[in-house]
Order: C-alpha cells, then sequence, then structure tokens
C-alpha cells in the first residue's frame, strides 16, 4: 500500500498494524484482533480463515478485482467488502490505448528494428485505430474508462454486459454478444474473474467472430485460457493480441505445457506483453487508498461499522 494509508485510517479513528509480509499463518493466528482488514491481490480470504475472527466488519481490497475474496462467506458473517475500482481504472484504461496502439502501428518492433540500425519505413506502416469498431466485454469502471478514450480516437464502441442490462451509455452503443461476432475490428475483455467467466473467453467464443480480431486482456487472466489462444493466432482468428494478465503469475512455476505455450507468445511478433501492471500507476498507487478511505468513511458515517 501507499504509506498515505496509514495517516488518513487514523485520522478516522484507526489502529493500524500495517504488515506487508504477513503469511497466512501469522494472519490465522492474528485476524481475531482486527476489525478490519485490507489486502492486495495475493492474500485470499476465505471460510477458514474467518473462522478466526469474530470481530471483523469489513474487508477491503486495494483493487478492483475479489475473486480472492470469498464473497459468500464474508457476507454471511454480515462482513461488509470495499474494492477500489474508481482508483485504477483511469490508468488501465490509458495503459491500453497505448497496448492497442503500439499494436497497430507497430512501435515496439519499429523501436526495435531502429536500434539495430534498420530504417525500414514501408515495413512498418502503421494501421489507424480513426474508424475501427471496437467490442468491449464488461461495461464497468474499466470498460467505461477504456470506451470513453476509444471514443476520443472515432472509434465505434460496442458494449456487451450480460450483468449490466439496464445501463445506458452516450459513450458506446449496447448491443447483445451476437452483434460483436459479426462487427468486431478489436475486443477488449473487462470481466471479473468468476465461476462462470473462467475459461469462458476460449477458443469456441472466438471462432465465432467473422473477422480476425485484435484481443486485449487486462482483466484476469484465467478467463483467458492461453493455450486457446495460441490456436486463434495460429488459425488467424485473433491476429494481434496485447495482455498484462496471464493464467499464471509470475512466469517461474510453469509445467512443461505451460512453458511452451508461454514461449510461443513471448516469441510471437504479432503479441505485447506488460507484467500485470496497467492499472498500477504512481496516481492509482496513492489515488486507490483515497477510494478505500472513503468508502470506509461512508460506512463509519453510516453507522454500518465501528
Amino acid at each position: 500500500m501507499h504509506p498515505s494509508i496509514v495517516s488518513q485510517l487514523e485520522a478516522l479513528g484507526y489502529h493500524i498494524d500495517y504488515r506487508p509480509e504477513i503469511n497466512r499463518e501469522q494472519l490465522e493466528r492474528s485476524i481475531g484482533n482486527y476489525q478490519g482488514l485490507i489486502v492486495r491481490s495475493k492474500t485470499v480470504i476465505d471460510r477458514a480463515l474467518l473462522e478466526e475472527t469474530t470481530e471483523l466488519q469489513f474487508v477491503a481490497r486495494a483493487g478492483a478485482g475479489v475473486d480472492n475474496l470469498e464473497e459468500d462467506a464474508i457476507r454471511q458473517r454480515g462482513i461488509h467488502i470495499i474494492n477500489a475500482p474508481e482508483g485504477n481504472r483511469d490508468t488501465l484504461a490509458e495503459h491500453m490505448v497505448g497496448m492497442l496502439l503500439c499494436l497497430l502501428h507497430g512501435i515496439f518492433e519499429a523501436s526495435n528494428s531502429v536500434r539495430m540500425g534498420h530504417w525500414d519505413r514501408e515495413g512498418f506502416r502503421g494501421t489507424e485505430l480513426s474508424g475501427k469498431t471496437v467490442g468491449i466485454i464488461g461495461c464497468g469502471n474499466m470498460g467505461n474508462a477504456f470506451a470513453q478514450r476509444l471514443s476520443s480516437f472515432g472509434c465505434k464502441v460496442l458494449g456487451y454486459d450480460k450483468y449490466l442490462p439496464e445501463v445506458v451509455s452516450t459513450i458506446y452503443e449496447r448491443v447483445p454478444v451476437n452483434e460483436l461476432y459479426d462487427k468486431c475490428d478489436i475486443v477488449s475483455l473487462h470481466v471479473p474473474l468468476t465461476a462462470e467467466t473462467r475459461g469462458f473467453y476460449n477458443y469456441s467464443f472466438f471462432q465465432q467472430f467473422k473477422m480476425p480480431i485484435i484481443l486485449l486482456n487486462s482483466a484476469r487472466g484465467e478467463i483467458l485460457p492461453l493455450k486457446d489462444l495460441v490456436q486463434l493466432i495460429k488459425d488467424d482468428i485473433i491476429m494481434a493480441v496485447g495482455l498484462d494478465v496471464y493464467e499464471k503469475e509470475p512466469f517461474n512455476q510453469l509445467s512443461h505445457n505451460q512453458s511452451d505455450t508461454y514461449n510461443y507468445l513471448i516469441s510471437s511478433p504479432s503479441v505485447l506483453l506488460s507484467p500485470h501492471v496497467a492499472g498500477w500507476s504512481n496516481e492509482s498507487y496513492m489515488r486507490i487508498n483515497q477510494v478505500l478511505v472513503g468508502k470506509i468513511k461512508h460506512l463509519k458515517s453510516a453507522g454500518l461499522i465501528d
């Protein structure tokens, strides 16, 4: 956490036990002392851990995704869940626009070519983002922020979200998923990791698209099986891909088959990679704190937590 979290929470009257290196065993021993927990993505809050506490009133996730929280078990105990997608949505949107522009204009490869002494202007002729049809799958904070940026480039933006059917947007057109299959040049995934979405965006899903697409994933790696992605690239169903998230993070504990898959993606010129940093900037580092503390303050003012 950015160090400002301590003073901000102390201003609300909390005593802070800041333990960024705590492990599971240590947390099990000490969780009974806490009225609130703030965690990042690698700390799992599950039913077994909750058995060790009677005082806990809220669990705050420093970021957007809450797939490391066993939500049903937490809510059954009357514990509030807080997250902060508002804190890093702008950073993520900018990062994914950058990845998309790099893919369309070959910026990364062109830079490497020039560094090696080549001057291949024709080989690096780019493709404009303007006029492209972009499908946003998942129209929450992240999808909306990305769509906002795309609209300024003159894109036609289509939004699909199974669980937000009534939302009306002036930024993009809400459509059924089959319209994405028919019309998209580019698809960007912004759905949470759930039992339903795990592995859902697979070969069968993308095989339904009528023309080769550029694919972006900054949501969760587990929603997109990478072995399927490799085959989609080989079959020219996906022409280029920008990945910020992966099934295994980091790449230091891969099976033999997984290593083959990752090595293919790493060596492919049509794949652009970043290390799960799309939502991670100097500004979002601080803003996540502000969002979380604001939501804790609201619960406290409403008398829902002490």
